[in-house]
């Protein structure tokens, strides 16, 4: 028996030797952001820091627990110079991390008196392919819209480096959620690339749904009233809020006849229920001729 345990033993011990070494490296706390309905934004700096879109960390807190490594999209782009996390007050050990960076104070906290971080990673996801394609649909469900604030980002960095050298063309982004309280800063950042790519007149690069799945008789009044108004009610972006769910098997049949004989990418970041759904919409919208509509799905689930 030992045959079979010593080698599985050596790589384990390895690897937490390699996270040790990793969390023991020091992490600079540049910037604590308190968004509305307590998330709180991390920027943080560290050397020899290196990532790609849509990846992830584990972030430990000794102040809040010695033992808990907690995972985290990061939320930045590979072109800034300092990589993020958005954190929502959900638990315990967030509630601590959030106490402990001094968010529950209203004064001005010093930068020295912010708690030590120790950060393992970054991890690789599917999210890091979006550059592969011409065309891609991005899906996000809830929390699962976080890898897609650090592909817009860096998608929009390299689109005003050099436009013309960029593969990717078009963009369909899919957001559902129950509410969007939740996460007011990643519509913030939509408003942003909205206003950003109506100056630059390519409006049609990014085009985005978001879809209400938790909503209520008042809710839907609400949003009759306010329909014709220029911007939504609810997100402030020019694009109109959408209740319900997407009729998925719409979607795909319309954006394959915009793009024939096109590779699409479909990446999703949302339940495995949700993911079953696009990977049978992917594989029945393809085409048999090599020379046709393919689409290509990859999933990260949660």
């Amino acid at each position: 028996t030992w045959k079979w345990v010593v080698g599985p033993m050596f790589l384990y011990l390895c690897e937490r030797l390699v996270r040790f070494w990793r969390s023991q490296q020091k992490v600079v706390i540049t910037k604590v952001v308190i968004h509305p309905f307590k998330t709180i934004e991390l920027q943080m700096m560290k050397k020899g820091f290196k990532m790609e879109v849509g990846q992830y960390i584990f972030v430990k807190c000794p102040a809040v627990s010695k033992l808990e490594w907690h995972p985290f999209t990061l939320t930045s782009a590979p072109e800034e110079d300092y990589f993020s996390i958005h954190v929502r007050i959900v638990g315990d050990w967030t509630e601590g991390l959030f106490n402990a960076c001094g968010c529950d104070k209203q004064e001005f906290q010093e930068a020295w008196k912010l708690p030590k971080i120790a950060v393992d990673g970054p991890f690789g996801t599917a999210s890091e392919d979006v550059f592969s394609y011409e065309t891609v649909m991005l899906v996000g469900a809830g929390i699962g819209v976080t890898p897609f604030a650090s592909v817009l980002k860096s998608v929009w960095y390299k689109y005003c480096h050099d436009a013309t050298n960029l593969k990717l063309k078009k963009i369909y982004f899919y957001w559902l959620c129950r509410d969007t309280h939740a996460f007011e800063w990643f519509a913030d950042l939509l408003q942003s690339l909205e206003a950003q790519m109506q100056e630059r007149n390519n409006a049609e690069f990014l085009s985005y749904n978001i879809y209400l799945t938790g909503w209520d008789e008042s809710q839907a009044t609400h949003f009759v009233v306010h329909h014709e108004e220029e911007k939504d009610v609810i997100t402030g972006l020019k694009q109109k809020t959408l209740y319900g769910r997407p009729n998925w098997e719409n979607e795909f049949k319309t954006i394959a006849g915009r793009h024939p004989g096109s590779r699409i990418g479909v990446f999703l970041c949302g339940p495995e229920g949700l993911a079953d759904t696009l990977n049978k919409q992917s594989i029945s919208n393809s085409e048999a001729d090599p020379r046709g509509v393919h689409f290509i799905f990859n999933k990260e689930n949660f």
